[in-house]
């Protein structure tokens, strides 16, 4: 199974922008953010294909997946 994920803000830092990763199973985006070492606390907002979506969220054949951390300003 190949999904896409989109890294944004500070999540790109040492690390990639885009990336295609392949998965034997199925995966939820709580298995993404362990394997990129990402704290699910430190998670701002996940989208599958545009829409929000929560961590236990089972992602598809190619889904895409963007991540970003918090966002603050004023």
């Amino acid at each position: 199974m190949e999904v896409e994920v989109r890294l944004f803000a500070t999540f790109r830092n040492g690390r990639w922008v885009s990336k295609k990763l392949n998965f034997d199973e199925a995966v939820d985006i709580r298995y993404i953010l362990d394997e990129l070492q990402i704290k699910e606390e430190e998670l701002g907002i996940a989208l599958i294909n545009g829409k929000y979506s929560e961590v236990d969220s089972i992602l598809k054949e190619r889904d895409v997946l963007a991540l970003f951390p918090p966002i603050g300003g004023g």
